[in-house]
């Protein structure tokens, strides 16, 4: 188990590491269109994982570390998935199963399971947006197939779990 000192030094790296990301990526904004291609999507994965592996790891061991959001919480999406029409290539199961592997028994933000998911399906070749993701986020918590924490149609201020 970490201790509160470890936690510290540990987010105080971390966030260190994050402002370099920062960095990072204001130069890739600088290069030519298949340079920014090449590096956007390598370096927007080790962001998210900092942001919503690492150091949600430590905030949910020590919460009071966490710092407050720097934005009002607001709805992200009102989108319902009664009023989702799939592409026809596309079934219900086809979403769940994506969803699902990104899942984890432990809490994660709804925004960036939407994120995963969303990418993952554009890597399939699937025409499915987030708000269709977080419409069918919504509806498996209310449907008690997934745990959510907070209102899901606020995507930074939720998060989600698998069902214990």
């Amino acid at each position: 188990m970490m201790t509160r000192d470890q936690a510290e030094e540990l987010q105080r790296h971390l966030l260190d590491a994050a402002r370099a990301m920062d960095r990072a990526s204001a130069a890739i904004a600088t290069l030519g269109e298949e340079a920014r291609r090449t590096f956007a999507k390598p370096l927007g994965n080790v962001v998210s994982d900092l942001h919503f592996e690492l150091l949600r790891m430590i905030y949910q061991g020590f919460p009071d570390l966490e710092p407050p959001p720097r934005e009002i919480p607001t709805i992200s999406s009102e989108l319902r998935w009664e009023e989702v029409t799939l592409p026809p290539s596309v079934s219900e199961a086809d979403i769940d199963r994506i969803i699902f592997a990104e899942l984890r028994p432990f809490s994660r933000k709804v925004a960036f399971i939407i994120a995963k998911a969303t990418s993952r399906c554009a890597e399939l070749g699937l025409q499915v947006s987030d708000e269709m993701i977080g419409a069918r986020l919504v509806a498996l918590a209310e449907a008690g197939k997934i745990e959510g924490l907070g209102d899901l149609r606020k995507w930074r201020f939720s998060e989600v779990t698998l069902k214990s």
